[in-house]
């Protein structure tokens, strides 16, 4: 993208947009009574802007697996809006995962995100991927799936057209959409869209936002998921480390003029890793017209 395009881009009125996008929120289980409050203190503040899901995470132990499950249905029954949670065929056979998947069906889940997961050290059992899990899941009820996307390339893929070809794989056992990796260069996201039209994946490719507030953990987290982080991002926090408002400002606005520029391009559905704390998000989707109904 050259830079005049992106400064017309950057240039588009907020007016423009005017609410006109969708919006979902990712959340993770807490581990204690602390980050509970702070969980649904940020759930209650984020559910006024109408978001089309909120997402829930696990990991791949049965403890995290039952946090995660009884938050989603406290979730969806307190908010009254589809919780998505995320499932992995780690650590469970199939008959555990139809039965979770189950479970939730008759909770009144509908949604689920669905993840291979992050195989520990020393894991021998047999693979069971995450087209594994779509088809097994549309097996057991006609649920709404995301899946996950990879701009940057998966960090334990063969190849970016292996990476690809898996994504394929998923959406034809049955996913509604791709949602993608945080990722911050623009242009990798699009080649990336780009790159799914030309094998046939004609899903929503739903780009990860991550409001940045923390850029030491940013880069520690971006060397395990493969993420680049541009040299200007670099510059702009350094010496911030003692700023936390000054990182707050900047995380937003760098995610503002992200989804302006997506929105430009075509994108309408964006997903907003939250590491649940809402005070960003809220500003972001704000700014952008996503915003609680004004009763008269």
């Amino acid at each position: 993208m050259s830079y005049a395009k992106e400064i017309d881009l950057l240039n588009q009125s907020i007016a423009d947009l005017n609410g006109k996008i969708n919006i979902s929120f990712e959340f993770f289980p807490p581990k204690n009574e602390k980050m509970e409050s702070l969980l649904w203190e940020s759930v209650n503040r984020l559910k006024v802007l109408k978001p089309k899901f909120l997402s829930v995470t696990y990991g791949a132990n049965s403890g995290e697996r039952d946090r995660t499950h009884n938050i989603v249905k406290n979730i969806q029954k307190e908010t009254g809006i589809t919780v998505a949670p995320h499932l992995t065929g780690i650590d469970a056979t199939p008959d555990e995962l139809r039965e979770i998947a189950k479970d939730y069906w008759e909770s009144g889940v509908r949604h689920i995100v669905a993840l291979r997961g992050d195989e520990p050290a020393g894991y021998a059992k047999k693979p069971f991927y995450a087209s594994d899990l779509v088809s097994l899941l549309k097996e057991v009820a006609d649920f709404d799936i995301s899946v996950a996307a990879y701009p940057e390339v998966h960090p334990e893929a063969k190849s970016a057209q292996a990476d690809l070809l898996n994504l394929k794989k998923k959406i034809d056992a049955g996913a509604s959409r791709a949602i993608t990796q945080f990722f911050f260069d623009i242009d990798s996201y699009l080649r990336f869209r780009d790159r799914c039209a030309t094998v046939g994946i004609d899903v929503e490719i739903v780009p990860g936002i991550l409001p940045v507030s923390n850029f030491k953990q940013l880069v520690k987290m971006s060397k395990i998921t493969n993420v680049k982080i541009p040299s200007w991002m670099n510059k702009l926090y350094e010496g911030l480390d003692d700023d936390q408002t000054t990182r707050n400002l900047l995380g937003a606005s760098i995610a503002i003029d992200m989804v302006k520029i997506l929105s430009k391009e075509g994108v309408k559905d964006f997903h907003f890793y939250t590491l649940n704390r809402s005070e960003l998000s809220y500003a972001i989707c704000h700014t952008l017209g996503a915003r609680p109904s004004i009763k008269n």
